[in-house]
């Protein structure tokens, strides 16, 4: 009788294990996302302050933050398995906070900018809510979705750099309903994914929520800030 309930035992146990691991990552995903909002308004209340991605041409701006970008989120995948790990993510919160200055700044200079930012706040935060919650209510797998928003963000990144020469209103807005839908469909693929086990770096899990609600956030900002803002 031992010997039969012995590798029963021991596969409840494992199942056990593995549902506290999974749950262990999304808990610290979530309490690192949490934290990596202090940089970020940080980063953003410096650019703004000092006005220093202002004094950037579109051009500069443009190569500062390709490179910037990819430089830290190289820097991150190198390093999140180290107790450096956190800190360089931090650091890369900081920095896109920073970028996102010259958006904030645009928008401030309206006269009701303060409550456009805050609404571009509050849908951010209802999208994350709602793709979390859909990813405890999914139970199909989700993993083959990723290929196809990858594709819809290099078509994204490829219309916003033209954009950048290009200055074309109506498809700033394209750009940024798109980005919109794809991102908010990001969030709950990499949501998904921890959920599953399929993601068990809660640093790389951060880092891609993150990037998902930053994008969110700037073309809710965006979109508020040219149809919404008052110049009065």
């Amino acid at each position: 009788m031992n010997q039969t309930l012995q590798p029963v035992y021991a596969g409840r146990t494992g199942s056990a294990d593995v549902v506290a691991q999974r749950n262990r990552v999304l808990r610290n995903t979530y309490w690192l996302l949490a934290l990596s909002m202090i940089p970020t308004v940080l980063g953003a209340w410096i650019g703004v302050a000092t006005g220093i991605t202002a004094t950037m041409s579109p051009g500069i701006s443009l190569i500062v933050f390709l490179g910037g970008a990819f430089g830290l989120m190289f820097a991150i995948e190198r390093t999140k398995n180290s107790a450096v790990g956190v800190p360089v993510l931090l650091g890369f919160t900081f920095f896109m906070g920073l970028m996102l200055s010259r958006l904030i700044g645009a928008v401030l200079g309206f006269s009701n900018g303060t409550g456009l930012i805050m609404t571009a706040f509050t849908g951010t935060a209802l999208v994350f809510f709602g793709m979390a919650t859909m990813s405890t209510v999914i139970k199909r797998d989700l993993s083959n979705m990723g290929k196809w928003l990858f594709i819809g963000v290099i078509m994204l990144l490829v219309a916003g750099i033209a954009n950048v020469f290009i200055q074309s209103g109506p498809l700033m807005i394209t750009v940024s309903v798109l980005a919109i839908g794809i991102f908010s469909l990001f969030i709950l693929h990499d949501l998904k994914r921890v959920r599953d086990g399929e993601e068990t770096n809660y640093i790389t899990a951060t880092l891609g929520v993150y990037l998902s609600l930053f994008n969110v956030f700037q073309s809710l900002l965006a979109l508020l800030g040219i149809f919404g803002g008052n110049s009065d």
